[in-house]
């Protein structure tokens, strides 16, 4: 049985709140393909596709989403918990840019959306989830600006985990200028994709050479920032061709690519199949090199 969200709107701000577990899936059914921001808590035991790569939660974890495709495989009777808001409710410019909703947690050059809960910090995360349901319920006049204090709590908090968990290994040490240009690559790549597709373009506005951008990345062992251009436009390209009727020909035009055979020539090359054996052997539920 669907159980109904909890959902705040006025006239441009939106937010929302909706529990399920495996019995249940329809409540994320109705709001994964729609452009909010997504915040997902997962306890152990479930699994799920965010695009193109499957997870496995071992231990209760926070899935950040924002136009990624999102799609529940398989959950248990502990209840897991979505939240989900457009920019307007939370995407404020004053903020951090870590904790903004172009943050680390969202389009990040490592690709990584999920951050694992400790004992101790997933009691802490759930207590805000709630501390944010109750808001909800109460419908007081402070609410929405409590509810915006608890969600900046949770995201504070999931990028600290995120950093640790993904850039503060041993063989793995940045600084915070560092993380600067990877973020604002990330975001700059993630606004820009379709219709820039140089390494160049992305030093220039970084305000540093082309070179110095590829020495940044391959000083981390990371794929080349080219390679990470590439990426993005073939992701945008597996999801046009498996969640639309597009033709190859129109995802090549909707990404900056005017002759079709240069495009089909480049998915191939990358991804192993062409264009469309991909769509067929995807949507067959085959392996596929993706």
């Amino acid at each position: 049985m669907s159980i109904p969200d909890l959902f705040f709107e006025d006239d441009y701000k939106k937010f929302g709140f909706g529990h399920f577990s495996q019995d249940n899936f329809e409540n994320v059914e109705r709001i994964k393909t729609q452009p909010y921001i997504k915040v997902l808590y997962v306890p152990a035991g479930y699994e799920l596709t965010v695009d193109f790569n499957h997870y496995k939660t071992e231990i209760p974890s926070l899935f950040f989403i924002t136009y990624q495709f999102l799609d529940i495989k398989k959950g248990n009777i502990d209840e897991a918990s979505l939240i989900y808001y457009n920019r307007d409710f939370y995407c404020i410019q004053i903020h951090d840019k870590e904790v903004a909703c172009d943050g680390l947690l969202f389009h990040n050059v490592f690709e990584n959306p999920k951050v694992e809960l400790s004992g101790s910090e997933n009691k802490i995360i759930k207590s805000l989830f709630d501390n944010i349901k109750d808001e909800l319920q109460s419908k007081d006049s402070s609410s929405e600006e409590m509810i915006r204090t608890y969600l900046k709590q949770i995201i504070i908090r999931a990028t600290r985990k995120w950093k640790i968990q993904n850039m503060e290994t041993e063989n793995l040490k940045i600084s915070p200028h560092e993380v600067d240009v990877f973020r604002d690559f990330s975001r700059y790549l993630e606004l820009h994709y379709r219709e820039k597709h140089h390494v160049s373009d992305y030093a220039d506005m970084l305000h540093i050479a082309p070179k110095t951008l590829t020495h940044k990345f391959k000083n981390l062992n990371l794929e080349s920032p080219n390679q990470y251009i590439i990426n993005r436009i073939l992701l945008e390209a597996k999801r046009l061709l498996f969640y639309t009727e597009k033709t190859v020909k129109e995802i090549g035009y909707d990404l900056g690519y005017e002759d079709p055979a240069y495009f089909n020539r480049l998915f191939t090359q990358k991804v192993g199949s062409t264009p469309i054996n991909f769509k067929k052997n995807y949507s067959a539920g085959k392996k596929s090199n993706i």
